[in-house]
Order: C-alpha cells, then structure tokens, then sequence
C-alpha cells in the first residue's frame, strides 16, 4: 500500500484568478455571490487536477479568500470584540475587517509562516472571548467535494499550533498562557471532526507544523490532552509535520492516538530513521518527499531509494510533497518562454502531483511500472548537473578572495553619525516612506506594451521618468525630508534584480500567494550570480537631479533576494548568498561614486530565514549578517545606510540585528502598537530606528492623532534623536488617493512631535 496525497495545492488559480475577484470585490465591483463562485470554481479545478493526476485523496479545506490561519480563527469564533457582530454569524465584511482593517478598526497583526514568505494573520485571543463554531466554510467545502464525487482529506490548523501562533491581548494588563485557551477550543475542533465523520469522510489532516520548533515541556505535555480529545469522534487523523526535523518528538508522536504522520523528508530527511524504529506498524507513515518549496524537478530515482527502504521496515506507507505546494507556482506548462533547458529541470505543483503519483506507483508496482518517468527524471538531472551555465569560476574566484576587512565599515556607528548629519542636515523625527510608490495602471500597462514590443525602449523609459518625476513632485509637496524615488521602473522588489543579475530564470505565470491577494513572482537561481552592469544607477541619479532634499538609492539586499527567490539546491545557500552580496555591493560602490548620500538595503526577509530551531541559528546569523555587510560595508563613513524590515517576530533577534550595522532600520511596528521598541529598549539598541507609524496593507487612512500617539509611545522607549519616522512598508499596493492623505497626515504628527519635543527641553 502507498497512497498518494498532498497536504494542500496553490488557492489563486493559474491566471491568478483569486487575486482578481478578490480585488474587484473590494473595490464593489464583484458581489458576495460571485467572489463565493469563483471560489467553487478554483476549488473544483484543483480537485479535478488532483483526480486526473491519480492522487487517491484531494485536499479540502485548504483554499482560502485570504489566509487559513484567519479561516481556523473564524471557525472557532475567535473574533476579537471591536470586530463584533450583531447576529451572531460573521460574514465575509467581518473576515475580510480582519485580515485589511476597517475604517472603524485596524486589522489584525500579519506575520510569517513560519520560515516561508508567505503572511498569515495572527490570530488574537481575549480572556472572556467565546468559542463556538462560527463558520461553515470547512464543513461545506468539504461537502462540495464530496457532492462532486471526490475523495476528500479535510485539512485543519491544529489547535496547538493555533495558539502557538496566537497572540493574548490582556484586558487586565496580567499575563497569562496561551495554552489556558486549549480545553476552550477543543470542543469546537470535537465538533468540527463529529461534523465530518457524520459526512462520511475517513481521513482529516491536522496541520501542527510548531511540532518541528522548540517548544516548552507543558507545551509537549499538551500534545496528549489535546489528541485525546480530537480522537474521541473516531477519525482518522494524520498529524501533518513540515519544515523542519521532529524526530526527537518520534516517541511523542507514537503515543498520541492518531492514525498517522506526515514528515518532511526534504527539509529533514535525517529524521526518517527514527520514527521506522518507533512508529506502530498499523498505523500510517506520511513521507514527504517531493520538495513542496522550490521548483526543482525530483530527482525520482533517489527518492524511490528512501520509500523502498521504508516500505521494507513500515506497510502502511504514504507518498506526498514535503509541505503544502501552497509555497510553489500552479503549472510548469503555461513557461512557453522560459529557455527549453532550464525548463526542463523544473517541475511547478501540477508536475509534482505526478511525481507523487509516479513515486507511490513505483512502491506498490515496482521501477518497471514507472520507468519511463524515472528515466526523465535521471535525464533532467544529469542535464543540470553537467551544464556549463551553472559554476563560473570568476565568481568562485571572487568569493574566495573576500577579505574579513571587506565585512565591516571602517568607523563605528558613533563616528559615522556625526558624519553623515554633517553632509545630510536633518530635523528631529526626519520622515521618509520605505521605497516604494503606487503601481498605477498607466506604470503596469506601459510595462506591458514594453514587454510585448508595442513600445520601445526610449518610450518605456520616458513613461518612467515622468512617473518618477511625479512621485518626486508629490513628496516635496508633502514635505518629507528624505525622499525615494518611488521605484516605478520595478515590477518586484526581488524580480527587477533577478532580471538584471546573471544566474537568474524568470517566468511569466510562476506566481505564488504572499498574504490575501498580493502574489509575487519569485525568480528563479540556476548557477552563479553576478552583476553584469549597473541595475539602478540611472533611475536613481535621475530622481535626485530633479530635487535638492536627499534621495535615498534603492535596493534589495542578499538575504531577502535569496529568500524570494527559487534557490538552487545544489550548494549551500550561504555560498549564494555571499554571491549576491557581492553583485549589490558593486551597485552600492556605484551609487556612492554617482554622488547618492543616502542607500537604502531592505531586508524584509532576514528573520524569516532563521532556522526553525535554536541550535542551528548561530551558522545561518553567521553568514546572513556577513552577507549584509558585504554588500553594504564598501561605503566611506559619510555615506548613510539602512535596511527595512517588515512583519517578523524580531524579538528573539534584537542582538543580532545590531551585527547588520545600519545606521538606519526601519521595521514594521503600527499593527502591534509600538510594543516591539520596548525590546529595542531593552536591548539598548545604539542606532537610529524608524518605527512603522501606519498600516500600508490596510485601506483606511490613520489619522494625524494616531500616528502622533504612536510616536509618542516610541519616544518612552527610545531616544528623540534615534527616530525616524516612516509607514510601516512600501506603498506599491495603495492608490495614490489613499498614499496623499496618509503621509500628509504622517508629516503632521512628525511636526507635533518636534514641537512637544521642543517645548518640553530646558530654556
């Protein structure tokens, strides 16, 4: 026996049809009725996919409207008050405040899933919140698959990762413990799993990737009063592991009542081992063993090596992708341009379902009955391995000669300061915006037309001077002190640079889902990366003639463009990212000589790339930090630099964020109230800090008074002259007529805050 499934498939459709209903319902353009049947006709589709591929279960329960974390809240009515309902029932107005805010309340916070790029809405719990079961979506979905005469395997959040991920809003100002709110919500999952049963349906996924964190010994201990009451329906239940190793959780694992767990044997094959030897025989083993996060075609013949050595110690075995392909494009046949050789090398979610299917059949019916597929799979992968695209050894050359001098800026912080105020005079609370400007339709259709040759390159770049022009006009008259150039020239912050830096693949439909309805393309690294030419050297210098405020020079930094991008697995992601380092350290060498006082590195992406577990941070802060200041240490002490980042949990990072050097980081801090500088405070972080002072994923426009008390709260935490103030992050996905009286609003509270400032010092 071998079945073969997968723990979720990608919700916004291969044209992104997701995205577009979803804005267009926002915008009043697409009713409730019609966003519901755009959401039946995804779901069908990839069931249908799943079917046709031979999968013997399909996922339900895992497409959204916005994010599963937010749907889990939502069933277990676990609603924060100032979201309230009059009827009892949310309502996609009630789902959607949640995830995006509304003008009577700010939404909840986002952050990342785990280690992924993906944002999901951190669920906030209450001390008298009550728990029922509030919404039907699961239930009903997994109805339609049923009624479609599909096999389902419902997907849930499980409870304890739920609320490892939750967040305790204290009325009281006490604290108190997430796990307290476990035996209340159990009784909703009991529920939901008595629902299902009485369908009919044999199998749910319990989704408990938290299991391949660190967690407290209560919380492990939580593990059996919380399995022992989902097992009570008589389900059968597949607890899902994901991104990481839980091999020391094996005996654990083993003595919950479940009928079986998921691994993930590509981010941890080294935990196999364990769990042949401890895991009940009549129970199911779930190995995840094609790659459920990047592109790269499996190599088969390897792969089936793992599952015939399980299959001869373990009978009741399972075949599927590491993760949910929710973190992976929809289908590799829509990349008709992509070069035919690259192409062959990668396989997008459709293809993994049949390497899934082709994996499974390979165990039950042997190599013969799969041989064809597996001799594509050797022929791919000897083609990758063997091709000339893919080292160069000057970039090797370059590497190696990196020198420990080149890692660091030759002044401290408290040298540099005086340096750069000096050259850059600036007031207290100095306001800039994080780089980017609205994405207008006349910016995506001339970036269009260029792209399909109905304008040529002159045209295109004229079109972007003038919107360039327009975002500089704006800002002066807005008055901001440090102005961007508002990055209209870019279709993504990692994807402009991938088409610039050599070692880069880009598609066309390779889109994933990032949070709601923002999709990115990630590019893809194939081989070595270097930087051929100048990336932004032109737009940039052009901007700052057309101002005499400061222009700050725009670019992404090595850890973020490695974490947004498909990387190779063929050497280690340090070597990589050390490569890209090197490529942006040259664009910042050239915009110091062009004259540019101000650069700006984003590293929206840094926390997000720590390991999942403790032990292993050390080597990854290690190389992430020396690969930021490889890229930003070749500037003289005058030059100022600063790095973004936005919706992490920095908490546990605050020492190492020092090691980047920064003169200036500006973070993502309005959804949680400025609570994050109490640990800048703490830590007695020695530079300058622009708090996020607004919520850019949010429509409604904060008030002059909003943001004038959180910079109030920012300031009882940190020193006048360390802060900046800022959005929270770029403004790409807003309408200049939400951006004007927002930042107008953002000048006003900095001025106020000057004032009281001013007012409070000794005469």
């Amino acid at each position: 026996m071998a079945t073969a499934h997968i723990l979720g498939f990608p919700r916004i459709g291969a044209d992104r049809e997701l995205k577009k209903a979803l804005e267009a319902y926002w915008q009043g353009k697409l009713g409730p009725a019609d966003l519901e049947g755009v959401g039946r006709d995804l779901r069908r589709r990839h069931w249908e996919l799943q079917r046709a591929a031979g999968l013997d279960l399909v996922a339900a329960g895992d497409f959204s409207f916005y994010d599963h974390v937010l749907d889990t809240s939502f069933m277990l009515g676990a609603i924060p008050q100032r979201f309230g309902r009059a009827d009892g029932r949310p309502d996609l107005a009630t789902y959607f405040a949640m995830a995006r805010g509304s003008s009577e309340s700010p939404a909840l916070e986002m952050t990342k899933w785990f280690d992924t790029n993906y944002h999901y809405i951190v669920p906030e719990l209450e001390p008298g919140m009550r728990f029922a079961l509030s919404s039907m979506r699961l239930l009903d979905e997994t109805c339609e698959a049923l009624a479609a005469g599909y096999a389902p395997k419902p997907v849930l959040v499980g409870p304890l990762t739920f609320l490892a991920l939750s967040k305790e809003r204290q009325t009281d100002g006490q604290p108190g413990s997430r796990l307290a709110y476990l035996e209340r919500i159990l009784p909703v999952y009991v529920e939901v799993l008595e629902r299902l049963r009485d369908m009919g349906v044999r199998w749910v996924q319990c989704d408990e990737p938290v299991l391949a964190t660190d967690l407290a010994p209560e919380w492990l201990t939580a593990y059996r009063t919380c399995y022992e009451a989902l097992a009570a329906p008589g389900m059968s239940l597949l607890v899902a592991t994901y991104f990481g190793s839980v091999a020391d959780r094996a005996e654990l694992l083993a003595s919950l009542p479940v009928a079986g767990v998921h691994l993930d044997l590509v981010r941890a094959p080294e935990q196999l081992p364990a769990f042949l030897d401890v895991w009940p025989r009549e129970r199911v083993l779930s190995l995840g063993v094609v790659d459920g996060r990047n592109v790269w075609r499996t190599d088969l013949g390897r792969r089936l090596d793992v599952l015939e050595t399980a299959a001869r110690r373990h009978p009741q075995l399972w075949v599927a992708p590491s993760c949910s392909l929710l973190h992976c494009p929809v289908d590799l046949a829509r990349e008709t341009n992509l070069d035919p050789e690259i192409r062959t090398w990668l396989a997008f979610s459709v293809q993994k379902l049949d390497e899934v299917v082709s994996l499974a059949r390979g165990v039950v019916h042997g190599r013969a009955a799969v041989a064809a597929s597996l001799a594509a799979s050797d022929a791919a992968c000897d083609t990758r391995r063997r091709s000339q695209r893919v080292h160069t050894p000057r970039v090797a050359q370059r590497l190696a000669d990196v020198r420990e001098a080149d890692v660091r800026r030759s002044s401290p912080f408290a040298q540099r300061r005086p340096r750069q105020r000096e050259r850059v005079p600036l007031p207290l609370f100095p306001t800039t915006t994080i780089g980017s400007f609205p994405q207008t339709p006349a910016i995506r259709e001339a970036r269009a037309a260029f792209r399909r040759g109905k304008i040529d390159a002159a045209a295109y770049e004229r079109a972007m001077r003038a919107e360039i022009e327009h975002a500089v006009r704006e800002q002066e008259r807005l008055e901001l002190d440090v102005l961007v150039h508002g990055e209209a020239e870019r279709n993504d912050m990692v994807e402009y640079f991938g088409e610039q830096l050599s070692g880069f693949a880009l598609t066309n439909h390779g889109w994933v889902q990032s949070y709601g309805s923002r999709c990115v393309k990630p590019p893809i690294i194939y081989g070595d990366v270097e930087r051929p030419h100048p990336m932004t050297v032109g737009w940039i210098t052009y901007a700052q003639s057309l101002t005499d405020r400061p222009l700050k020079g725009m670019l992404t930094g090595p850890v973020t463009i490695l974490q947004w991008s498909f990387v190779r697995d063929d050497q280690p992601r340090a070597e990589t990212a050390m490569q890209i380092a090197l490529a942006i350290r040259d664009e910042v060498a050239d915009l110091e000589r062009a004259g540019i006082r101000i650069i700006q590195i984003d590293e929206p992406a840094f926390r997000e790339g720590l390991p999942l577990r403790r032990s292993a941070w050390p080597a990854y802060i290690d190389w992430a930090t020396r690969a930021f200041r490889l890229a930003s240490s070749v500037v003289q002490d005058a030059t100022q630099i600063h790095t973004h980042m936005c919706y992490a949990e920095f908490n546990d990072i605050f020492d190492v964020l020092a090691l980047l050097d920064a003169d200036v980081m500006t973070i993502e801090s309005s959804r949680s109230g400025m609570e994050l500088l109490q640990a800048f405070a703490r830590h007695g972080y020695p530079n300058d800090i622009g708090p996020g002072v607004y919520d850019i994923h949010s429509p409604r426009i904060p008030t002059s008074d909003e943001m004038y008390e959180l910079l109030r709260k920012a300031a009882s935490f940190l020193r006048p002259d360390q802060l900046w103030v800022n959005p929270d992050c770029g403004l790409k996905t807003r309408r200049w007529e939400e951006v004007i009286p927002a930042l107008r609003n953002m000048v006003d509270a900095a001025r106020r805050m000057r004032d009281a400032v001013a007012a409070a010092a000794p005469r």
